[in-house]
């Protein structure tokens, strides 16, 4: 049997000084949801979109940071709710 992922619901915010493709997360929330180096942003069930990490403590616990034109280029509006976990396997 396997185990359920680990995943939160968490406000995703545009952040214009993120550089695309990468994310910037809560150094605690990462360890609490097993995240090394990739997250993994999954929008109303449907849209995934995949992220590399950076940990940062200026980011609140319950917030994951993204660039702001790339999020908008999914669109995906700032403090949209979204599940966040670990990516389910590697690609």
């Amino acid at each position: 049997m396997s185990a359920k992922p680990i995943e939160r619901r968490l406000r995703i915010r545009r952040v214009d000084d993120v550089d695309r493709g990468t994310a910037k997360m809560n150094p605690e929330m990462m360890k609490r949801l097993g995240i090394e180096d990739e997250v993994e942003i999954v929008i109303a069930g449907k849209k995934r979109y995949r992220f590399r990490v950076i940990p940062s403590e200026k980011v609140p616990v319950n917030e994951v940071w993204a660039n702001s034109l790339e999020l908008k280029q999914y669109g995906i509006a700032d403090r949209t709710i979204a599940t966040v976990r670990r990516p389910l396997r590697k690609e």
